[in-house]
């Protein structure tokens, strides 16, 4: 573990949770079954961004439902452990599927279950407001909260350091804008 800005240009791929990472922590249940959950837009163009760039990204959540699995579909996320119980499983699962280092993976988390997946990757980073000791446990806080900016404000850091942000002004569709 180094300087966390060289650390960072070496990241491969992102791991995050949803509730409380990529939204807010509020659901709506319905009456079907399933959750209504507000998403940040710049949260997801993020997303699909690093993956139209080559990193790997996976979503390990104790959260379900169909609309969530559209949401993460939509963005381009192909690897997705959703209702998932043991996370530390299926994040063992993810970083054997890719051969990855587990010191160029960043893990974004918000709460207690996340915690010994954190102390499990090189980069553990949270929002602003996540749980104390997920806090204490991360080598970056956002300044952002969970479902308001902090997966954007994380992703564009390594892509910036990485020197593939924006670069040729080119969008996910790879279209000049």
């Amino acid at each position: 573990m180094g300087n966390f800005k060289e650390d960072i240009a070496r990241v491969e791929a992102f791991v995050f949770d949803v509730d409380g990472v990529m939204t807010d922590g509020g659901i709506i249940p319905t009456p079907e079954g399933d959750f209504i959950r507000r998403y940040n837009a710049k949260d997801g163009y993020a997303i699909a961004y690093a993956l139209r760039e080559g990193f790997k990204v996976c979503v390990i959540s104790g959260g379900r439902g169909r609309m969530l699995e559209n949401r993460l579909t939509m963005l381009g996320v192909t690897k997705m452990y959703l209702n998932c119980m043991n996370k530390v499983e299926a994040l063992e699962e993810f970083l054997a599927e890719n051969d990855l280092d587990r010191q160029s993976v960043i893990y974004m988390g918000d709460d207690i279950p996340d915690l010994e997946c954190m102390m499990r990757v090189g980069i553990p980073v949270c929002p602003a407001d996540a749980a104390m000791e997920v806090v204490e446990a991360s080598r970056y806080v956002s300044e952002y909260n969970g479902g308001h900016g902090a997966v954007r404000d994380i992703v564009e850091q390594v892509l910036r350091a990485k020197g593939c942000w924006a670069k040729n002004l080119k969008g996910v569709l790879g279209i000049n804008q």
